[in-house]
């Protein structure tokens, strides 16, 4: 998009056709965005029910991918949408699919069993994300958090070996630590206390709240879960059925690792995404920017979007975070005519390609659009 293109969309005229969309949208939904929000849950589980029905048999990448698709719905189509307050409107919904219940307290790992705890992947996306994409201040901002491989003197094909390798192990490397610094980080602020140096060391070690965090509240919690509890229950079948099932799961890890990352790290990256250098003001602003930061993929069949976790309506969701899964398939079209209303770029490609931009950018290949505002 043009810098002239920019500063000459009607901010104001955005923000209300925007907001006209939502109030629709909200007056509409009902039973049925339950409903189907239930069908997809019921997906993921019989996912994980044929991986772990298969997986103490011998190892193999078949039992694993169905483990590794169970896993992924559990994040994308159920703690994404449900953190978001997405069903909290619905009447007669069970409180553990609202926001102040999912798991909570003991059904911590029932409904969500994963390194990444509910109140930290609540700060870091839901605030941090949401509400400064693309700025300095968003936490997943991925040409600002590589600038150290960027801008390093690494050989071209190495920085795309780190990558790779990062790419099957992201979520630990990356996500869970990261969630523990913001959750603490606005611990701190809300005490009224001075903000501590958050070191890289210091996000592991054992003396620091952020570390101690990490390790009893996600690391430690998620190795009992995932690595030793759910393979011993297979010991009544024989010692190699115990094997088969922890390597199985250390494989289905690694797997949903990768499917996160071809899903998630491109929806806000390109070489024809914006990134911003100041806060944005006013609500048309916001508005332009969600869709200028956000990039989606093929949409409109639930088989289709299954696989995506629904984060194929990036542009959608970036709008309207609050609203059910389902409703972004009815509503899709809706916003593609608002963006060719308004003369405003309106993504939408292979997640493949996006995936080549969005590692482009991580090596410094190519860099992200920056708005130059007079």
């Amino acid at each position: 998009m043009s810098l002239h293109s920019y500063q000459s969309v009607d901010r104001e005229q955005l923000a209300k056709d925007v907001t006209e969309i939502h109030r629709q949208a909200l007056a509409n939904i009902g039973a049925d965005d339950f409903a189907h929000l239930k069908k997809m849950e019921r997906w993921g589980q019989f996912c994980s029910l044929i991986g772990y029905g298969t997986a103490w048999i011998f190892p193999n990448p078949i039992s694993a991918l169905f483990i590794s698709q169970g896993s992924f719905t559990r994040w994308t189509q159920m703690t994404h949408p449900v953190v978001h307050r997405s069903y909290d409107k619905l009447e007669g919904v069970p409180q553990h699919y609202t926001s102040k219940k999912f798991a909570q307290g003991w059904r911590r790992f029932m409904d969500w069993p994963d390194w990444i705890t509910p109140a930290g992947w609540h700060q870091e996306h839901d605030v941090l994300h949401h509400y400064n994409l693309g700025e300095k201040a968003d936490p997943d901002q991925l040409q600002h958090n590589m600038e150290w491989l960027r801008q390093s003197s690494l050989p071209m094909w190495l920085r795309y070996a780190i990558v790779a390798f990062f790419s099957g192990a992201w979520k630990i490397l990356y996500y869970t630590p990261r969630t523990h610094r913001e959750l603490r980080l606005n611990t701190v602020r809300q005490q009224g206390e001075q903000e501590p140096a958050m070191t890289r060391m210091g996000a592991w070690s054992v003396f620091t709240p952020q570390g101690r965090g990490l390790w009893f509240q996600s690391i430690l919690p998620y190795i009992g879960y995932r690595f030793v509890l759910l393979p011993l229950l297979f010991m009544p079948l024989g010692s190699f059925a115990v094997f088969s099932v922890l390597m199985n799961s250390i494989l289905a890890e690694i797997f949903t690792n990768m499917h996160s990352f071809l899903v998630i790290v491109p929806n806000h990256a390109g070489d024809d995404v914006m990134m911003f250098e100041e806060k944005g003001t006013g609500k048309g602003e916001f508005y332009l920017r969600q869709i200028l930061g956000s990039v989606n993929y093929p949409t409109g069949s639930n088989l289709n979007d299954f696989f995506y976790g629904w984060l194929n309506y990036q542009v959608e969701h970036h709008l309207w975070p609050d609203l059910p899964l389902s409703q972004y398939q009815k509503l899709q079209p809706q916003v593609k005519a608002l963006c060719k209303k308004h003369n405003i770029p309106y993504c939408q490609q292979s997640v493949f390609k996006r995936l080549l931009k969005a590692v482009d950018i991580m090596v410094g290949k190519t860099s992200m659009l920056k708005p130059v505002v007079a």
